[in-house]
């Protein structure tokens, strides 16, 4: 199959639009990528996305989301079957790191795609494991943990937690998560030292972010989250230094993936004392 072919008059870079949503959830269910039309219409308004089409038909999506003036994610690259090889992905990411230029900007690639990231200059700064399943059996709750609901009023605390675990400044996405997510804070002594979120997103529910102090407390929000899904499908992408991939496994999410981490320009660092341990998804970190 040849596929439709890119003109320099009438098929260049454009900005990606809402009613381009339904084709982009196509193109990424082509890829077995789980993301629901919600999914897309979520991540398209926190952030800035680019698109080829020819003749009316959507050929390539890239999106990325500013977190503050520093930094930026980017993800949801994809370059229909039908169009490969025609330098779309190249024009696509050409467009969007000008867009994006003056930030430091981090992605989750897959091991095709890090070649290309690599040229462009992005290097590895870690890794994160995949975990999902059909959740048979909640894991136990560590009781010693004080995990408690999240409420509006600690929106602002969220914030700053956020900010000293993820290294940027992601008070617009925290806000839009908790308009659409169940969250939940460790609270000692009246401050809040970490939370959690958890919301319906791609084949059943996904957990994140969770910032934590400790491993300990990260495993105690995990647990609670979860523990309104069982027999649901369970999805957690956490960070290699967050040290929780065996204990996903042993509560009954195994590893289906891990991905390289990489960063154009000097990654963001957590503060001394926190750690993002989940992410929102693979895109937006």
């Amino acid at each position: 199959m040849s596929g439709a072919r890119v003109g320099s008059d009438s098929n260049g870079v454009t900005a990606l639009r809402s009613d381009h949503l339904v084709q982009a959830q196509g193109l990424s269910q082509a890829l077995k990528w789980p993301y629901r039309l919600e999914d897309w219409q979520f991540a398209f308004e926190l952030g800035r996305g680019y698109a080829v089409e020819a003749e009316g038909k959507l050929l390539g999506t890239a999106l990325w989301w500013p977190y503050g003036d520093d930094f930026a994610t980017i993800g949801m690259i994809i370059v229909s079957p039908d169009a490969q090889r025609q330098g779309i992905g190249g024009r696509l990411m050409a467009a969007l790191l000008a867009d994006a230029a003056g930030r430091r900007i981090t992605l989750i690639t897959t091991k095709d795609g890090e070649p290309l990231y690599t040229k462009l200059g992005f290097a590895r700064c870690g890794f994160i494991t995949q975990h999902q399943a059909v959740l048979d059996k909640v894991p136990a709750i560590d009781t010693a943990v004080p995990v408690r609901a999240a409420t509006p009023s600690d929106r602002e605390a969220l914030g700053a937690v956020d900010a000293a675990a993820s290294g940027m400044d992601r008070r617009v996405l925290l806000d839009a998560l908790l308009e659409v997510a169940d969250a939940v804070v460790v609270e000692r002594a009246g401050v809040i030292s970490g939370y959690g979120c958890v919301r319906r997103w791609g084949r059943g529910v996904v957990i994140g972010p969770v910032v934590a102090a400790s491993a300990e407390d990260a495993k105690a929000m995990v647990a609670v989250l979860a523990s309104a899904y069982e027999g649901v499908f369970v999805r957690i992408d956490v960070t290699d230094v967050s040290g929780l991939a065996p204990w996903l496994v042993k509560i009954g999410l195994p590893q289906v993936d891990r991905a390289p981490i990489m960063a154009l320009g000097a990654p963001p660092v957590s503060a001394p004392g926190t750690m993002l341990v989940a992410l929102s998804n693979q895109s937006l970190g």
